[in-house]
């Protein structure tokens, strides 16, 4: 309880308002009245409350503090932001990818892991996972992707048949759902794991010397390797679907403020023309001995949103969001990125949606944007470019510009250009035999088989037990074994299973 005095109920012009519970009739029991403009507004407001929840990372939450440059990493790029000392606001995002606005936390997914930067030179985005890889390394297949791991169209239910279905047809997916089915498919606490850029970006120094780098945020609360078992996560899932948002909100409020500390990996820009692997394919990693990690800064997590909706909710993070020094690289998903998230704002937001606080930016904004729906910033003449009355005018980079790069050749629809080592199973097999133990390798095949045993169908199966010997034979012949055992079948030796059981499916 408090002393001080409420203040008085208002409409939303600030009008004083009457009461709070009981609206104007006609008589104590006549019919309400329409010019009652207070239950109107009241009522109209409600029916328009929700907005529309993004296609992926619909859940999530987040929450607000500040990065600080802490080595000198200037020879690498000019980003002020990355300038040793330099401290600047951030704004930050948890989710997960394929699950609805009121799913619970705790569903096995990857978890978004987004940055808003505000930089005195302008918003930086960027637009991570707590893995370092993806699905896809060629847009035109992330819609279906994600449709493939939402819902039917016929029972409105997710489908393990379909999500396998996908998978087992775009071998690309084999090392991110090795992750996937791995302890980190299901982290503890967004707290305790990491987050990476996945994609690479470049850098320029003032020089004009350009380097391709990768993002690696690296929580200080414990390896990054929390997590919950399948068990646990779907008794939490009952008790408390909130509990990743919960807990990072609970531990703020407390004192107990999260930090990551970001390091680069680092690649020189001649490197990627003749590197063993393709640097710029969203589904592979930079070796660490090749590539070793060095440290860059400190992001801190120490304020809580206070309106969910205005600041979280309408938080919008956008990978063409690059600041002088920093820009983007030939990878093909980075680069339709940059295209389809600002599009998905507008869509969902409006197309003033940098105008709303929590997205606009900390330094002054110079633009010809004008007009459309929702805006409130004054637009002042002149409204075009050139003009001879002195509004703002381009200014040319000092040096070479971030994410320009020497490309030419016919238009065509073709993959990458495979490399020396450049296939979809060597690192996923990699990361089940040299990164996991032996616990950690049965609970992997515990998830896939529990997975792949609620209704897969038995075409599917196959191609799933093929996909998993490609990754690792034992691994594979485990995983079969395991879904037989539960479904009640004959396990077939390696390699076996494929004609007559495909035979068999067509039939």
């Amino acid at each position: 309880m408090t002393d001080k005095k409420a203040p008085p109920t208002t409409t939303d012009a600030g009008i004083p308002v009457a009461s709070d519970e009981h609206s104007l009739t006609v008589g104590r029991d006549g019919p309400i009245v329409l010019h009652d403009h207070y239950l109107i507004e009241q009522m109209a407001n409600f029916n328009r409350e929700r907005i529309p929840e993004r296609q992926p990372h619909a859940k999530g939450s987040g929450a607000f503090g500040h990065f600080e440059t802490t080595a000198d990493v200037s020879k690498y790029t000019k980003a002020k932001l990355f300038q040793p000392g330099v401290k600047t606001d951030v704004a930050m995002r948890f989710s997960t990818v394929a699950g609805e606005r009121g799913s619970p936390d705790t569903w096995r997914d990857p978890r978004g892991f987004s940055v808003k930067f505000y930089t005195e030179e302008g918003n930086f985005d960027m637009v991570g996972n707590n893995t370092p890889i993806f699905f896809v390394r060629d847009p035109i297949k992330f819609q279906n992707f994600i449709r493939s791991q939402k819902r039917r169209a016929d029972n409105g239910l997710r489908d393990h048949d379909m999500q396998w279905d996908f998978w087992t047809l775009s071998p690309e997916s084999a090392h991110q759902v090795t992750y996937l089915m791995g302890d980190r498919g299901i982290p503890k606490t967004w707290r305790e794991m990491n987050g990476y850029s996945s994609h690479t970006y470049m850098l320029v120094n003032a020089e004009g010397e350009k380097f391709w780098v990768k993002f690696h945020f690296h929580t200080d609360q414990g390896d990054g390797n929390a997590h919950y078992t399948q068990e646990e996560a779907d008794r939490m899932a009952g008790q408390d679907g909130d509990v990743h948002r919960r807990d990072l909100f609970d531990n703020i409020a407390s004192g107990n403020a999260p930090s990551w500390t970001l390091k680069w990996q680092i690649m020189p820009f001649e490197d990627a023309k003749t590197y063993r692997i393709n640097p710029f394919d969203l589904t592979k990693v930079w070796p660490h001995a090749d590539y070793p990690l060095i440290e860059v800064g400190k992001l801190v997590l120490d304020k809580n949103p206070v309106d969910f909706h205005t600041q979280i909710e309408q938080l919008a993070f956008e990978p063409n969001n690059m600041v002088p020094g920093v820009g983007l690289s030939p990878d093909k998903m980075l680069l339709a990125r940059g295209f389809s998230y600002a599009d998905a704002h507008r869509a969902r937001l409006g197309v003033n949606y940098k105008e709303i606080p929590v997205n606009k930016p900390q330094c002054p904004v110079f633009s010809y944007t004008k007009d459309g729906a929702g805006r409130t910033e004054n637009v002042t003449d002149p409204v075009y470019a050139p003009n001879s009355y002195g509004g703002p005018s381009a200014q040319p980079p000092q040096g070479d510009e971030a994410g320009l790069w020497y490309a030419d050749g016919d238009m065509m629809r073709e993959a990458y250009t495979l490399r020396e080592d450049d296939d979809d199973w060597s690192q996923a097999g990699a990361l089940v035999r040299e990164v996991m133990d032996d616990a950690e390798r049965d609970r992997f095949v515990d998830n896939v088989a529990g997975h792949l045993a609620d209704g897969v169908s038995e075409k599917v199966l196959v191609r799933a037990f093929e996909y998993w010997r490609n990754v690792d034979e034992e691994i594979g012949n485990r995983i079969e074994k395991a879904v037989r055992d539960m479904i009640g079948g004959t396990s077939t030796a390696p390699g076996m299973a494929s004609a007559e059981s495909i035979a068999r499916s067509a039939g």
